[in-house]
């Protein structure tokens, strides 16, 4: 036992602390990923639950303009009214499988006098400009639409607005353009509409559900925490080994273990490096 004793040291005990800080990290880490893996469950739960509900009227779901809660989204509601079409904007730098584009907002005019933005959908960016070649035109007059709840979008610092365009569907400068008393705590991701437009954007696509690697990376921050620790011990024993080298038990220790690498079938790798090493030296390399 006399001989580790070299281990308890103020170095080694230094070492250990390392690896103990170390793998309380790895630990912080790993319980990070579960708790984002948690959170992704639920986002996807509420897709589940709320994707295809049975719609119901807007004053069910949101007594009034600013209300809103998370749990609210995808769900579906009716309204009715009309689209002010004078007021349509367009929020930029919206990508749809890869193609930039814009998501088209027509804001719908209630029987109250109130304002419910409606996002009809995705148009692709012009081939000759920054703007859409066309945009579908909404339906005139009543229409009664359903929509799925989203949450309104905070603003981009930095980003400018231009006429009839956003950068992000920050609600309050939506209400801002159209000039009327709007819903400001969530929009609609238009369903359908009756009765319909002869054409229309291009439709919002479902959300894929996909957990990530989240419980892969959790698993592998465990694992870094478990290494610090082995190789400690391997460095420990590396210096067991050096401080007593000239011991006879060690020695026999060392030939034992020179003998059982000797007669361990060489890898292809191992034998590549031998045929390269004799190669070289045959031409002088």
């Amino acid at each position: 036992m006399n001989r580790w004793r070299f281990a308890i040291s103020r170095r080694w005990f230094g070492y250990l602390a390392l690896a103990v800080v170390f793998a309380a990290v790895c630990v912080g880490l790993s319980q990070w990923q579960v708790a984002r893996l948690n959170e992704t469950r639920s986002a996807n739960e509420l897709v589940d639950r709320n994707y295809h509900s049975t719609p119901v009227p807007l004053e069910a779901v949101l007594p009034t303009r600013g209300s809103y809660s998370p749990k609210q989204q995808w769900k579906q509601v009716t309204i009715t009214g009309s689209y002010l079409a004078d007021s349509q904007v367009l929020v930029r730098n919206r990508p749809l499988n890869g193609q930039p584009g814009f998501e088209v907002l027509d804001p719908l005019l209630l029987a109250d006098g109130t304002v419910f933005v409606v996002d009809r959908g995705y148009v692709p960016i012009g081939n000759m400009q920054d703007r859409p070649d066309s945009i579908p035109s909404p339906r005139s007059g009543t229409v009664t639409v359903i929509v799925r709840l989203q949450a309104g979008e905070p603003t981009l610092s930095g980003r400018s607005d231009t006429r009839g365009e956003l950068a992000t569907i920050h609600l309050p400068d939506v209400q801002k353009l159209v000039g009327k008393p709007t819903y400001t705590g969530a929009y609609g991701l238009m369903v359908s509409e009756s009765p319909a437009a002869a054409t229309r954007p291009t439709a919002m696509p479902r959300p894929e559900l996909d957990e990530g690697l989240h419980i892969s990376y959790a698993i592998q921050w465990i694992i870094f925490g478990v290494m610090a620790f082995f190789g400690l011990w391997y460095a420990i024993r590396q210096e067991y080994r050096m401080r007593n080298a000239d011991d006879p038990e060690e020695q026999e220790r060392a030939e034992v273990r020179e003998r059982k690498k000797l007669t361990k079938p060489r890898s292809d790798s191992e034998v590549e490096d031998e045929i390269l090493e004799t190669t070289g030296s045959r031409y002088g390399r």
